[in-house]
């Protein structure tokens, strides 16, 4: 993510004595995103990535660092969150919250294919499930309260239209979060950011998915939905490539079957997935924070994406 705590090798040195890692060897500053600071860890047992939490506090990293564990230990290919002497995965460095953990092998797809499709929707599936069992519950902090109290303060920077596109999904949301069916989709940890640059892969095989820091509980279908609006589109028009998005959703119904009431909540949760990064887009682009590496992203894709979920045609989700 983008740099918003420097950190030195020298500052290293006798903090990660605490850890079986070895000493610290090279760091290297991660520059996409715009959330936390990342480093590109090598020690003298191997490569990891170290975070520094910019948001997040102490009583709320719990949720994200166990989570990883548990998904780990459940054969689900994520980073494993590194303890240190005295068991502990959750650390301070320069006053704020940290963590390390194992870097996956592989690179990211830009240009994902059916094959990749597939194999996303399978892995999702498979983390859904295993994360039945998890014991600590902490909502989507991108969810329905976050959405209403962020719309207001990103108003004023859109156009008359944008101000009515925004007013009545927001209105719409509300309505459809009312309704009964929205009330019967089944719920659970996800992982809410599942962007192709949160996946990596060694050709065709998934190595494993990463930066589960916008995880949180929340229905399936809105990690679903925020994954097909990435994984499956065309980058240029947001239209959806019919064929990739049947790969990810049949792989992924492979493992779990969609409900009735998934079905049809599937073009209200699509359009709820677009909102959801139009809105953060819109904040981090006009009020964005001091960086030493900051790479704001266009606000306007997932607009437009949101008025092809509202007009366009969506492919059945079964």
């Amino acid at each position: 993510m983008a740099v918003f705590t420097p950190v030195t090798l020298e500052d290293l040195t006798e903090w990660m004595t605490q850890f079986p890692l070895g000493k610290p060897l090279a760091l290297r500053g991660i520059s996409s995103g715009i959330e936390n600071s990342n480093f590109f860890l090598t020690t003298e047992t191997g490569e990891y990535v170290l975070t520094i939490f910019e948001k997040l506090s102490f009583e709320q990293l719990p949720f994200y660092l166990h989570l990883m564990r548990h998904l780990a230990q459940r054969a689900v290919s994520v980073p494993a969150p590194i303890a240190n002497q005295d068991g502990e995965i959750l650390h301070k460095l320069h006053g704020k919250p940290a963590s390390i953990v194992t870097r996956l092998q592989g690179a990211h797809q830009p240009k994902p294919q059916p094959v990749h499709c597939a194999a996303v929707g399978a892995m999702l599936a498979k983390m859904h499930l295993a994360a039945q069992d998890f014991g600590i519950r902490q909502p989507n902090l991108r969810g329905r309260e976050w959405r209403n109290q962020t719309a207001p303060i990103v108003l004023p920077y859109l156009s008359d239209e944008g101000q009515h596109l925004l007013k009545a999904e927001i209105h719409f949301q509300e309505a459809f979060a009312a309704s009964d069916i929205y009330h019967h989709l089944p719920n659970g940890p996800i992982h809410a950011d599942l962007f192709r640059d949160n996946v990596m892969f060694d050709g065709e095989r998934l190595t494993g998915f990463f930066d589960f820091y916008f995880a949180g509980c929340d229905m399936w279908l809105f990690d679903v939905a925020v994954t097909v609006n990435d994984w499956c589109i065309d980058l240029a028009t947001g239209e959806f490539d019919v064929k990739r998005v049947r790969a990810l959703l049949d792989a992924y119904q492979e493992m779990r079957a969609f409900t009735d009431a998934e079905k049809a909540a599937w073009q209200p949760i699509l359009r709820a997935a677009a909102l959801r990064f139009w809105l953060s887009r819109l904040y981090d682009f006009h009020l964005p924070r001091d960086a030493q590496m900051l790479t704001p992203h266009d606000p306007t894709h997932f607009e437009r994406i949101l008025k092809l979920r509202i007009g366009g045609p969506i492919p059945p989700l079964a």
